[in-house]
């Protein structure tokens, strides 16, 4: 049974908007100038031209094939069932991670001390609960999560820009090449949610032209907004945002504005529920496909015939993301969840890179440009990351390998 194209192209640029102003934007800033200094800015236009170029590949590819499963599908069909495998599988549990990232993040601003697990929870078990109830439901509550979101970092920029530090903050450290890579590749996976407008080319309307758009327009959309919070994060609090947990918290109190910072909070909560409830969605689909491909337990492949969601592959994911809330280090998931990501993207530029001239929408520069990009990021993560990403793709190619030597053995 095939899921229900519902969305429209606002539909579709709010939730990529969701997925790239989610919590990123509210606490980016501290690592990102640690190690960029004043050449945070570069970074971020570093970072946002690789997101473009990987944004054009994801486009292209989606117009050709809209259907659920992102890069997973386009891979698959461009350049064979292990590359989509492979893609499928480090989105998959890369994001997994992300999500637990996002639901801790939500519960560091919006729960009481001591509560904050329990609260990650809560707010994962509600989302897929949204999700369960049809994708109308989950872009309309998108749409009010970004809203929010935007309103609050308009109260972050005006107080900034209006206001001022009472004394001259310290001036940003001089930067490196190598300490602009770094702040490159912390400020890129603030950008990636574009790829969950592809995961759901099955569901979107008129998607051939539809999902090109939504994809550059959302992508656009979050580079103003981080262009403006980041001048505004230099402007007011200078060298004193590397040591800063909550900047845009900082920046308004440091303005003369303490009582609104509560404002910034609900803004920064509602931005990581935002971010969770796109993760989630984008991950429910893309194990869709996997499953209806076999590379993933084919019972996940179940369409609600009411709801016309994949509801098993909502739930099965949603329970992963609570148990690792439950017992992981999210400095580490997120570390592991940026390898995963840079390494599906990584795939979609190859997958770009090969189609011909009936599907081609972009330059194979950008495409060239876009796969290069992700590896030079890809290496400036850190070593224990980069190992554990290299383990769990691994294990996913075992398991894959195993399951087609049962297959063969079964047909015989």
């Amino acid at each position: 049974m095939p899921l229900a194209r519902r969305l429209t192209l606002g539909d579709a640029v709010f939730i990529g908007l969701g997925s790239m102003i989610g919590a990123g934007v509210f606490s980016v800033w501290g690592p990102a100038i640690g190690v960029a200094g004043n050449g945070l800015l570069v970074a971020l236009a570093i970072a946002a031209l690789v997101a473009y170029c990987n944004a054009t590949a994801s486009a292209q590819l989606a117009a050709a094939h809209p259907v659920a499963g992102g890069t997973y599908a386009y891979a698959r069909a461009e350049i064979g069932p292990w590359w989509g495998f492979i893609a499928g599988w480090s989105f998959v549990v890369g994001k997994i991670a992300s999500c637990a990232a996002m639901a801790m993040t939500f519960a560091a601003y919006a729960a009481p001390a001591g509560w904050e697990r329990v609260t990650g929870i809560v707010a994962v078990v509600a989302l897929v609960t949204v999700n369960c109830f049809g994708v109308t439901r989950t872009a309309l509550l998108t749409r009010i999560l970004v809203v929010c979101s935007l309103l609050g970092l308009a109260v972050v920029v005006a107080v900034g820009f209006s206001g001022g530090p009472a004394a001259s903050p310290p001036p940003l450290p001089d930067t490196t090449a190598y300490g602009v890579l770094q702040g490159a590749g912390l400020l890129f996976f603030a950008f990636a949610g574009y790829a969950r407008i592809a995961t759901m080319g099955e569901e979107v309307t008129s998607p051939a032209r539809t999902i090109p758009r939504a994809i550059v327009l959302a992508l656009a959309g979050a580079v103003v907004v981080y262009a403006v919070v980041a001048v505004v994060v230099m402007v007011t609090l200078g060298a004193d945002a590397a040591r800063s947990t909550a900047p845009l918290v900082d920046v308004v109190a440091t303005s003369g504005w303490p009582e609104l910072t509560p404002v910034v909070r609900i803004a920064a909560a509602a931005a990581s529920l935002g971010a969770l409830l796109a993760l989630l969605t984008g991950i429910g689909r893309t194990t869709l496909a996997m499953a209806r491909e076999r590379d993933v337990p084919s019972f996940l492949a179940t369409i609600d015939p009411r709801w016309q969601v994949p509801r098993r592959a909502e739930v099965t994911v949603g329970l992963i993301v609570v148990i690792i809330v439950l017992v992981a280090d999210l400095r580490d998931a997120i570390g592991f969840s940026s390898f995963g990501v840079l390494l599906y993207y990584l795939i979609a530029n190859a997958a770009a890179f090969r189609q011909g001239a009936p599907a081609r929408r972009y330059p194979r520069a950008l495409q060239v440009i876009g796969a290069l990009g992700c590896l030079l990021l890809v290496n400036s993560l850190p070593v224990v990351a980069s190992l554990v990403g290299t383990a769990v793709v691994a294990i996913g190619v075992v398991y894959r390998m195993l399951r087609l030597r049962r297959l063969r053995r079964i047909r015989r």
